[in-house]
C-alpha cells in the first residue's frame, strides 16, 4: 500500500506547490491518501503567497457552515419543546390561577419589592417580558393599560422620543403616560454597541395589596419547593 501511495507523490507535490489543500489534493487524485502521508511528502515545499488568504477564507466558510448547522439543530430543539409542552402552554393560557402563579414568579424575579417600593413596578429591557407582564396584569387583576404608567432608563446616545414610540407600541400604553426621564450619566460619551437595546422600560401602577399578594405567593412557592 505504501508503494501504491508513492506513485502519487510527484503529482501531490505539484498540486501542493499550486496552493491546494490536503483535501483538494485527495479529490484531484481520487485517492484517500492519509493526510499524515501528504504532510510528510510536502513538508519542505514553498507555498504560494495566496495560500494563507485562501485558508482564512476556507476557515471562515467552515465556521459559518458550522454556525448554520448548529442553528438548525437549535431551532429544531425549540420546535420540539413547543410540541411536547403544547398542552401545558394551552392550560396556562386558559387557567387564571396558573396565570396568577406565573405573574407572581415573574414579579418575584423582576419586580420592585414591598420594602423598597409601595405599589406594582416591574422593569425589563426585554419587550416579551414587559408585554407578558402587562397582559397578566389585565388577565389576573383586570388592570388595563390605561391606568399603567411607564418610564424608560436609557443611554446617552439614544433618542428618548424613538424609545418612547417603541415601548408605547410594544405595551399599548399611551405615550403621554410615559414619565420624563434623563439618560444614565455614566453612559455619556459611550456608544451603544447593541443596536437592539431599547433601554429598560419600567411599568408601574398603584396596588400595594396586589404587590404583597404576588410576593407572598412566590415566596411561599419558593419555601415549599426549596424544602
Amino acid at each position: 500500500m505504501r508503494g501504491y501511495y508513492t506513485d502519487f507523490k510527484l503529482i501531490a507535490m505539484k498540486l501542493r506547490r499550486q496552493g491546494l489543500t490536503y483535501s483538494e489534493i485527495q479529490t484531484r487524485l481520487h485517492v484517500k491518501i492519509p493526510k499524515s502521508t501528504l504532510s510528510f511528502w510536502v513538508s519542505d515545499l514553498n507555498l504560494p503567497a495566496s495560500y494563507n488568504k485562501k485558508i482564512r477564507i476556507l476557515n471562515e466558510h467552515s465556521r459559518r457552515k458550522a454556525i448554520k448547522a448548529k442553528r438548525k439543530i437549535f431551532e429544531k430543539q425549540l420546535a420540539n419543546f413547543i410540541i411536547i409542552n403544547n398542552q401545558l402552554i394551552n392550560f396556562a393560557l386558559q387557567n387564571k390561577d396558573m396565570q396568577k402563579i406565573i405573574l407572581a414568579i415573574l414579579y418575584f424575579g423582576e419586580g420592585s419589592k414591598w420594602i423598597s417600593h409601595k405599589g406594582l413596578s416591574l422593569g425589563s429591557s426585554n419587550p416579551l417580558i414587559i408585554r407578558l407582564y402587562c397582559k397578566l396584569l389585565r388577565n389576573v387583576y383586570n388592570i388595563d393599560t390605561d391606568v399603567l404608567r411607564a418610564r424608560i432608563s436609557y443611554r446617552a446616545d439614544q433618542d428618548i422620543a424613538e424609545l418612547t414610540r417603541f415601548w408605547s407600541k410594544a405595551t399599548g400604553i399611551p405615550k403621554n403616560h410615559f414619565y420624563k426621564t434623563k439618560c444614565d450619566p455614566r453612559t455619556i460619551g459611550k456608544t451603544t454597541k447593541n443596536l437592539e437595546y431599547k433601554g429598560v422600560c419600567v411599568i408601574s401602577c398603584a396596588g400595594t395589596k396586589k404587590q404583597l399578594e404576588l410576593e407572598t405567593i412566590a415566596k411561599r412557592i419558593a419555601q415549599k419547593v426549596g424544602r
